[in-house]
């Protein structure tokens, strides 16, 4: 099999057996003479799978029985709107951490919808740092308080251990690009939402988490697709839902299962992340761009000594099947995503490369 290295930051690599079972099951989903993606969404068979996916999830993230989750469609940048349309009620007030692109555009959506305001940001320093939670000012009577766990495209990320907590507000958290990464506490989100393009399955998909009691207070403008009122009562399923990205994230979780849970693939993602920035670290050529006390496991950014540098790595790199590593248009640079099913032999090639181009280009050293 001639597969490259998919460094993209998403949609993203996806594991190979998944790729395998899925295409086996493509035209004659378990010789039922008919594919996933032709099957009624209130058939017996897809039920079963609908029900499979929330089950597993629930069993990997070990989510409370005081939670719903939502298989929903619209992306992450859909919840941007959701979550305030739901969420704002009494005070019509929320808090946003801002640490990113997507953090920010989240806090513009939901000025639309309230008294919105900025509790700590990171932006005067190109988001290259996670503000200290002393750093953190939030209103007592705030609604909620909205962060992004993992930042795509500045690479940094909120630790399980560094986690905000505020007294009877609700923590609400974009995990798009870290959910089943490694390990955190549902219990201290009042709600969670992520997009299934980096660790769960195919574009398409949008998972939201959201504790029971959050429920049935949305505005009266609330549309009814982006009530999760609604959408709770008809199961996900008030219109036809994303069904085969659906059953390709069941797929993702049963895989997920096999290596061991989250724990244990944790421990492959922090293995992989460390041995990319040792090596960066110790280079003359390459700097990371994030802070190391605030480096992301999912997406390692860093860039050479130059503009054309950078661009000379990512076009070399391609040539040797190391895909989609020119940053962010945004800030450029560099960019290794490395979720969940890009293999240590990922990271290794990847290493490998840039050893021989950093030799390569030592006359540009000081």
């Amino acid at each position: 099999m001639n597969r490259i290295y998919n460094f993209s930051a998403g949609p993203s690599t996806l594991p190979v057996s998944v790729l395998e079972d899925v295409s086996k099951n493509l035209t004659n989903y378990q010789g039922q003479g008919l594919s996933v993606m032709e099957m009624s969404h209130r058939s017996p068979s897809y039920m079963e799978i609908h029900a499979n996916a929330k089950q597993s999830l629930r069993n990997l993230m070990n989510i409370p029985d005081t939670y719903e989750i939502l298989f929903l469609q619209g992306g992450a940048s859909t919840q941007f709107s959701s979550v305030p349309l739901n969420l704002l009620n009494p005070s019509g007030k929320a808090d946003y951490i801002l640490t990113g692109s997507f953090s920010k555009k989240a806090y513009k959506e939901a000025l639309r919808y309230g008294d919105i305001q900025i509790a700590a940001s990171s932006e005067e320093d190109d988001f290259t740092f996670i503000p200290n939670n002393d750093a953190i000012n939030v209103r007592p009577d705030a609604d909620y308080v909205h962060l992004c766990l993992n930042n795509t495209i500045y690479g940094t990320r909120f630790k399980p251990e560094q986690l905000p907590q505020f007294d009877n507000i609700p923590l609400v958290a974009d995990m798009s690009s870290n959910i089943l990464s490694e390990e955190y506490e549902v219990s201290k989100f009042g709600l969670i939402y992520a997009g299934a393009q980096k660790n769960m399955g195919p574009a398409g998909l949008t998972v939201v988490i959201v504790r029971k009691d959050l429920v049935g207070k949305a505005q009266d403008i609330t549309p009814t697709m982006l009530d999760y009122a609604t959408q709770i009562d008809k199961d996900s399923m008030y219109n036809t839902p994303p069904t085969f990205a659906i059953y390709v994230a069941v797929q993702v979780f049963a895989w997920l299962e096999e290596q061991g849970g989250i724990k244990a693939i944790e421990a492959i993602n922090k293995e992989k992340a460390a041995k990319l920035y040792d090596y960066i670290d110790q280079s003359d050529l390459y700097q990371g761009t994030a802070r190391k006390e605030n480096r992301s496991i999912m997406n390692v950014t860093f860039r050479t000594l130059s503009e054309d540098l950078d661009k000379t790595f990512a076009k070399e790199a391609k040539e040797k099947g190391l895909y989609n590593l020119k940053g962010h248009r945004s800030v450029g640079g560099m960019r290794a995503s490395i979720y969940n099913a890009m293999p240590m032999e990922g990271i290794d090639a990847l290493i490998e490369f840039m050893k021989d181009f950093e030799n390569e280009n030592k006359r540009g050293i000081k």
